[in-house]
């Protein structure tokens, strides 16, 4: 009987170690990683409505998307900085797609929008199937994405948008 155990323990063991090191040292999943093209995704403007894509609807744009919640502190705490970056670039042609993940109506994603004064892209994933799309592993996660649609920078956690890196990053990408 002691033998049998010790024989399972080997193989759980086996088992965990085998895991480990596929998590480990598995190559990290093609999709929403610097220099790889964004992912198609569609979502709901709520503003309007209308069904928009990421791809698409903001081709040939620099376009932050960030995806958040209402019930997310750090996201509240970075939307006022993305608000001044959003300013800063709007007329040069840079956008801001902020999808939400929240369970709540699109009505109550716009008011909390509304309540911080954002006049950025205020959009909504209820099915919250952008994060498989977009592999986030957290939230707020952002995608500052160029021109060509190519992600050139993939922020997790909460950001000081409107930084001196970040407006010369926006700025440099607006440029070319």
């Amino acid at each position: 009987m002691n033998r049998q155990w010790q024989m399972v323990a080997v193989i759980v063991s086996g088992l965990g170690l085998g895991a480990w090191a596929l998590t480990r040292y598995a190559p990290p999943p093609v999709g929403a990683q610097v220099g790889n093209t964004a992912p198609e995704y569609r979502v709901l403007d709520t503003a309007t409505g209308d069904s928009v894509s990421l791809r698409a609807d903001y081709d040939g744009k620099v376009v932050l998307v960030n995806v958040w919640a209402t019930w997310c502190l750090p996201c509240r705490l970075e939307m006022p900085a993305m608000e001044r970056l959003y300013q800063e670039y709007k007329d040069e042609g840079f956008r801001i797609a902020a999808v939400s993940v929240d369970e709540d109506s699109p009505e109550r994603v716009r008011a909390f929008a509304e309540e911080l004064g954002l006049t950025f892209d205020i959009l909504h994933d209820r099915s919250n199937l952008i994060q498989p799309a977009y592999q986030t592993i957290g939230l707020p996660q952002s995608y500052l994405i160029d021109k060509q649609g190519k992600i050139q920078l993939v922020a997790i956690g909460e950001e000081r948008w409107d930084s001196d890196v970040h407006r010369a990053r926006v700025a440099a990408l607006l440029a070319e």
